[in-house]
């Protein structure tokens, strides 16, 4: 299996500055190559609680932070797009789901990801399903469990 490139910038909010050690560059450029389709530019910016429940409010119109949000700017021929990750959601999401952190993250990283290719669970139950079935396969090649399936 070939990967696409991938152009990151990875950027953390002084509110956040204590996931890095959870997030090496390395590890999140494998993660997110692994979900491509194409080539890609994109920006993972890890955020704190403020900055995500605006983003989610300004952009959504839902006034709460959320675990991610996928700015998708193009699909092709050049995947570009920001993946904003709220870390104390992402950090809660992990302790209330028994799941290391850094497995949690490259779930939503991977979600993210397929998001900025036009991939969307939320259109039909068909669609959701196979969204679903494409990020256990890729959590799977990297290594990662199930993220649907409960423990």
């Amino acid at each position: 299996m070939s990967l696409k490139s991938l152009t990151l910038s990875l950027q953390f909010a002084r509110e956040a500055a204590g996931h890095r050690a959870v997030l090496p560059r390395h590890a999140v450029a494998r993660w997110i190559r692994h979900a491509l389709d194409l080539d890609a530019e994109i920006t993972v910016r890890i955020v704190g609680e403020d900055e995500g429940r605006r983003l989610n409010r300004d952009f959504r119109g839902k006034d709460y932070a959320t675990n991610v949000l996928t700015f998708d700017y193009a699909r092709a021929p050049l995947v570009a797009a920001d993946l904003v990750l709220c870390a104390p959601v992402v950090e809660r999401e992990a302790a209330e789901l028994r799941r290391p952190l850094a497995a949690h993250y490259a779930h939503l990283l991977v979600h993210g990801a397929l998001h900025a290719q036009g991939w969307d669970h939320e259109t039909s139950e068909a669609d959701a399903e196979a969204m679903e079935a494409r990020e256990t396969a890729v959590l799977a090649r990297l290594g990662f469990a199930d993220p649907y399936v409960t423990r």
